[in-house]
């Protein structure tokens, strides 16, 4: 299959299948015939005698999805349809249905994008490794053979299923929420499926939502659904401040990641996100294993020793992290990126989870986020600061060969290059779809930081 003619902006592809420029609808790269045959592969490969579909608000989502559903009928497997939903909503289908599935979007791309999130029953990951490769490989070999024969029994069924409700209804009980003092919480959607799930799921709780970009538009009119990159969120931090709201919170496309401000406009790392929520579920299971990816801040780890929890380091990406959280029994996980890992969510992620503890944190006590936050906030971090290289693994090479034999200085391949110093660290990772390479770095104060940051750009850039 062709790569998409603009570089897809994301660093993880074990789960999706790619970001494909959609703009053109070329059937050698991303298609309803492609689909179809995405779907056929699927059940093929998977082995799936059933499975459930969903679909962004993406404008070519919908016909993606009944294109893949014809395909996976064809080799009659059954599939159930939920419509319009968010990515962490069609994983609640996975699990609670106990089947495989399928979720169209493109996350936090552009417009002109849409992709695959593939997951087997209970949201357990088809990554590389388990599964995705064989499926294109079956798909490049059709869309040049004209496509798989039949199944010999004949086609399955279609039926549609809203979980909306079950989804919502879901997440409530595994947060409680209904003696916490009133909040004003400012909601920015940019579009995305936050519109769609966040009126379900905060219905009927002690919340005053001022609801921002709730229409549901994949032209994303206002702002790109990404909240990673700050100017994404300046008007959520104004309008916080404009409310005098208690907090923010802004949703990607798909609405499985969430990102936090507080009460003056700030953003709150994702890091302190996940050493927050980990001290709330080291209160429900004491000793237990949390996960944090290499990225986060030293603080995560730090913050669940002293919970009493066991911290396991992650390379990034969701597929990691999912096999992690089944392979060590993890209650949690969490991601610099804002991807949130639960245990009492078949180990998949979910933003929106993620937003309930927070709120719940919030409102349990009488003191600002601001306040709540600042203990898991103990570093300078310089953010991810990506650099266009035209030899990536040379200069990798190049930074590995600066760092190495330094006094009190330890080297990590884990996931691309970590560099370890008493008082600093840094990661250097490249990306999977982009000629760039990913620094992210973290020191006892900012001037530390900055200066360690300025010397490995110095080098990445040379």
């Amino acid at each position: 299959m062709a790569a998409p003619t603009d570089p897809v902006p994301r660093t993880d592809l074990s789960g999706l299948v790619k970001a494909y420029d959609v703009r053109g609808l070329v059937p050698d790269q991303w298609d309803e015939s492609t689909a179809e045959l995405f779907g056929a592969a699927f059940v093929q490969v998977t082995g799936a005698r059933a499975l459930v579909t969903g679909h962004d608000m993406r404008a070519t989502s919908p016909g993606l999805a009944r294109a893949f559903a014809r395909g996976a009928v064809a080799q009659g497997a059954d599939v159930t349809e939920t419509g319009l939903c968010s990515t962490d909503q069609l994983y609640y289908a996975s699990g609670a249905l106990g089947l495989p599935g399928a979720m169209f979007t493109a996350s936090h791309n552009p417009a002109r994008y849409n992709g695959i999130k593939m997951c087997r029953a209970g949201a357990a990951p088809v990554g590389q490794d388990s599964g995705l490769a064989e499926i294109r490989a079956l798909v490049e070999r059709w869309t040049d053979t004209g496509g798989p024969a039949p199944a010999p029994g004949g086609s399955g069924t279609v039926t549609g299923h809203d979980t909306l409700r079950e989804y919502a209804n879901h997440l409530r009980t595994l947060v409680d929420l209904t003696a916490i003092r009133p909040l004003k919480v400012v909601a920015d959607a940019g579009n995305g499926m936050g519109g769609h799930t966040v009126p379900a799921v905060f219905a009927g709780l002690p919340l005053d939502v001022v609801p921002m970009y709730f229409e549901l538009d994949g032209s994303f009119p206002n702002h790109e659904a990404n909240p990673l990159d700050p100017k994404n969120i300046v008007d959520l931090q104004a309008r916080v401040l404009a409310e005098g709201a208690d907090l923010g919170l802004a949703f990607d496309g798909d609405a499985d990641r969430c990102f936090v401000v507080d009460e003056r406009g700030e953003p709150v790392s994702p890091s302190a996100v996940t050493a927050l929520v980990a001290t709330r579920e080291l209160a429900r299971r004491p000793g237990a294993t949390v996960l944090h990816n290499l990225i986060t801040s030293r603080a995560v780890a730090e913050v669940i020793r002293e919970a009493g929890g066991t911290p396991v380091r992650t390379r990034v990406g969701h597929s990691f992290i999912k096999a992690e959280m089944a392979r060590t029994g993890a209650v949690f996980g969490g991601e610099h990126s804002a991807h949130y890992y639960f245990a009492d969510f078949w180990n998949a992620d979910t933003g929106m989870l993620a937003a309930l503890h927070v709120l719940a944190a919030l409102g349990g006590q009488d003191g600002t986020l601001s306040a709540l936050t600042r203990r898991f906030e103990r570093y300078a971090a310089s953010g991810e600061v990506n650099s266009t290289v035209g030899d990536a693994a040379g200069r990798l090479a190049a930074v590995r060969e600066a760092w190495s034999g330094r006094p009190g200085v330890t080297l990590d391949e884990t996931d691309g290059l970590t560099v370890n110093g008493p008082d600093r660290w840094f990661n250097l990772r490249p990306s999977n779809t982009e000629p760039l390479l990913r620094l992210n770095a973290e020191a006892r104060d900012e001037r530390t930081m900055a200066r360690l940051r300025d010397d490995v750009l110095a080098l990445v850039r040379a």
